[in-house]
């Protein structure tokens, strides 16, 4: 399939020449907020305060968590065009796209106490005329980072190649298809997970700003329209770099024209999103015109991409062969919906098979089973990495797999709570092995590790799932000891949710709410559920 039949556009096409340009034409916010950077000190009083009795250990390292994650609020630097405050990556003095999505995500139940979604508002001021927006960009000047920039406005290139670690400038070699004009104002190392869209969602789902949405819909759309530009391979899958999998043994694989799992189908998940918030936002045509792009390229995943023999995705080499390399990559397919129901029970049956991905600690970035597995970690060789463990949780809910989904999540839990209390901290990546951080791996490091013991503590442990758009919370009470949550905030309101368990088998347990708002509450235990909408004030239940 050539690349000019993936789908309807209904965005203009990028212009044969760029001017010269003013950065962040498509998103409206210019000036930034004037106000201080919060402060843990003055506001742990005020965010949420969870409760499990049965696991303080957790609720410890829940507030370290945020205690980290307040290192890492800044302020945009005068003369950087950046326009909101931020939360940082804590990598380094730059800040990063895929990063800062995941961040986001914990940041949510918090909103808007800190500044979470609008983190991204920095990336969106500094897109390019032609869409492109840099993964990383510099803190203090807002600038590309230097290495992603094409200077020499040469035809699409690699900075860094696909050989690790010898690294070295490498074209990008379009198969059936002419190499994209204009050349593009970035490397390829500059443009990979594109998750913006999802991110906005996520926050949606606390906030129910659909304001917000409309917001950034223009400069996501562009941003969509620009990979489909550059990174589109004549067989109309994506390209990628090592899309931030640093020394991933896959990397090598995709090589002069080689099409990847994940950036392929983060494309769907990209173009689903855009159906999704163009939907919020009333533009139907967009809505049935990106379902159906999504719905082309997922067609396409699963003939090229699916291996039958082997019951598992794999990227595309540019021979037009599978890659032998098993990785996690290929379970972006479950949250992109392009799996069908045989291919979700296969990724389910990897997902606990010992041997590949159910390690003592899930979900490794390398299957155990493959050459240069490393059980200590090894970075991308076998790591466990938030933002990864993280998609294949939601994307197994996607796919209804709940059970599972909560599983992992708890362990994920359980794991980095035992290497909390061994260590005092949290790290960049964890052992898939035993109870330990990565080897290598950063300490202190909220950043996007700050979404096991916020977001999952939460949602899984818990069990507190909001739907902001529904003005509705669903709690699946799970735990036998007490649990809910002090000033839990979602859609504007700030609540109060405690279950007391029964103190006799013979009785009730009851659970206690109060809100300054009203809402639905659907109540889940034990397989059964429960409708209670609440009005403002205290109120109290039998479960």
């Amino acid at each position: 399939m050539s690349s000019s039949n993936s789908g309807p556009s209904s965005a203009p096409a990028i212009p044969s020449t760029i001017p010269c340009e003013s950065r962040g034409r498509y998103f409206s916010k210019k000036i930034p907020d004037a106000r201080p950077l919060p402060a843990f000190s003055d506001l742990r009083a005020q965010l949420p305060s969870p409760i499990l009795d049965a696991h303080p250990q957790w609720i410890a390292m829940y507030w370290k968590a945020w205690e980290l994650a307040f290192r890492n609020f800044n302020q945009p630097a005068p003369g950087s065009g950046f326009v909101s405050q931020f939360i940082d990556a804590a990598f380094n003095e730059n800040i990063f796209l895929w990063d800062t999505c995941f961040m986001t995500m914990f940041c949510n139940v918090a909103h808007p106490l800190v500044p979470g979604i609008q983190s991204l508002d920095n990336f969106y001021a500094r897109q390019h005329d032609d869409g492109e927006i840099s993964r990383e960009i510099v803190r203090a000047t807002g600038a590309d980072y230097g290495a992603w920039v094409n200077r020499e406005n040469e035809p699409f290139y690699s900075a860094h190649g696909w050989e690790v670690p010898s690294l070295r400038r490498s074209p990008v070699v379009y198969i059936g298809r002419d190499a994209p004009q204009p050349v593009p104002r970035l490397t390829l190392d500059a443009l990979n997970n594109p998750l913006c869209a999802w991110a906005e969602l996520e926050s949606h789902r606390f906030t129910g700003d659909t304001s917000r949405l409309a917001l950034v819909y223009p400069a996501l759309e562009r941003y969509y329209r620009a990979l489909q530009h550059y990174l589109r391979q004549g067989n109309s899958l994506y390209l990628t770099d090592w899309a931030s999998m640093d020394n991933s043994p896959r990397n090598r694989f995709l090589s002069g024209g080689g099409c990847a799992v994940d950036t392929s189908a983060q494309m769907v998940l990209f173009a689903r999103n855009l159906a999704e918030i163009a939907g919020l936002t009333g533009n139907v045509a967009a809505q049935n015109s990106f379902n159906m792009e999504a719905d082309q390229l997922g067609a396409l995943i699963n003939t090229l991409l699916w291996d039958g023999e082997r019951q598992f995705y794999f990227d595309l080499q540019a021979d037009g062969s599978r890659s032998p390399v098993k990785t996690v990559a290929a379970f972006w397919t479950l949250i992109a919906g392009v799996a069908d129901s045989g291919q979700v029970d296969a990724l389910c049956a990897e997902l606990e098979n010992p041997a590949t991905f159910g390690r003592h600690h899930r979900v490794p970035t390398l299957a155990a089973d493959q050459a240069g597995f490393n059980p200590a970690g090894g970075y991308w060789c076998g790591a466990v990495w938030a933002p990864t463990t993280t998609m294949v949780i939601r994307g197994l809910e996607q796919c209804g797999r709940h059970e599972l989904a909560r599983a992992i999540a708890l362990e994920d839990i359980e794991v980095t709570g035992r290497v909390f209390a061994a260590t005092g901290t949290l790290w960049e990546n964890y052992s898939p092995d035993s109870d330990a951080p990565g080897k290598p791996a950063q300490p202190d490091f909220v950043g996007w590790t700050g979404i096991g013991p916020i977001k999952h503590l939460l949602e899984h442990a818990i069990g507190l799932k909001p739907d902001a758009a529904t003005n509705s919370l669903t709690w699946d009470l799970q735990a036998a000891s007490r649990q809910g949550c002090e000033r839990y905030r979602f859609n504007g309101g700030v609540l109060s949710l405690i279950a007391e368990p029964a103190s006799r088998p013979s009785e009730s347990g009851t659970v206690t709410v109060t809100t300054d708002r009203g809402f639905t509450l659907h109540l889940r235990r034990n397989g059964e559920s429960t409708v209670h909408v609440l009005a403002t004030g205290t109120h109290s239940f039998c479960f």
